[in-house]
């Protein structure tokens, strides 16, 4: 019985080991986090311009989080 768990969990590992290197290289995973990185630079503009009314404040919020700018 243990030896049979043993093999499953490295089949398993070597599966889903596969299918993440397939998502990483087909390219949906840059896609995706593309996506997420220009939503949360859009957020945090939005917000900056809610909260922040002057210019200082801004290039304060933006120096204090340069992988928004990106």
């Amino acid at each position: 019985m243990k030896i049979r768990d043993s093999i499953v969990a490295t089949v398993t590992l070597a599966i889903s080991t596969v299918a993440m290197a397939a998502m990483v290289g087909s390219g949906a995973y840059a896609q995706a986090a593309g996506a997420e990185a220009r939503g949360v630079h859009a957020l945090s503009s939005v917000l900056a311009h809610t909260l922040c009314t002057d210019q200082a404040s801004v290039v304060t919020l933006a120096a204090v989080a340069p992988e928004v700018v990106r």
